[in-house]
């Protein structure tokens, strides 16, 4: 794993963290391949709040028609590196 791919790894888990209030967790321990969605239980809002700060940081556009793949921190911070280097 690149150092960048990891600064973004533990960047989307830090927003993730910050964004939805999550407790006893930090961008560290932080599962990279959990679900989101089935394990953690966020919803497609949540989700579409972490998109747009991470939309504005990063300064790249997440399509919502790619929401759906997007369900562990590691796609998120692949999906974000790919957007990067296009």
């Amino acid at each position: 794993m690149g150092a960048n791919e990891e600064q973004i790894r533990l960047r989307v888990a830090e927003v993730m963290i910050e964004e939805l209030k999550l407790e006893d967790v930090t961008p560290q321990t932080f599962e990279p391949d959990i679900d989101l969605v089935d394990e953690v239980g966020i919803d497609s809002m949540d989700l579409a709040t972490v998109a747009l700060v991470l939309q504005d940081e990063y300064g790249i556009r997440i399509d919502e028609d790619d929401y759906p793949k997007l369900t562990t921190i590691r796609r998120i911070a692949d999906y974000i590196e790919e957007k990067l280097a296009a």
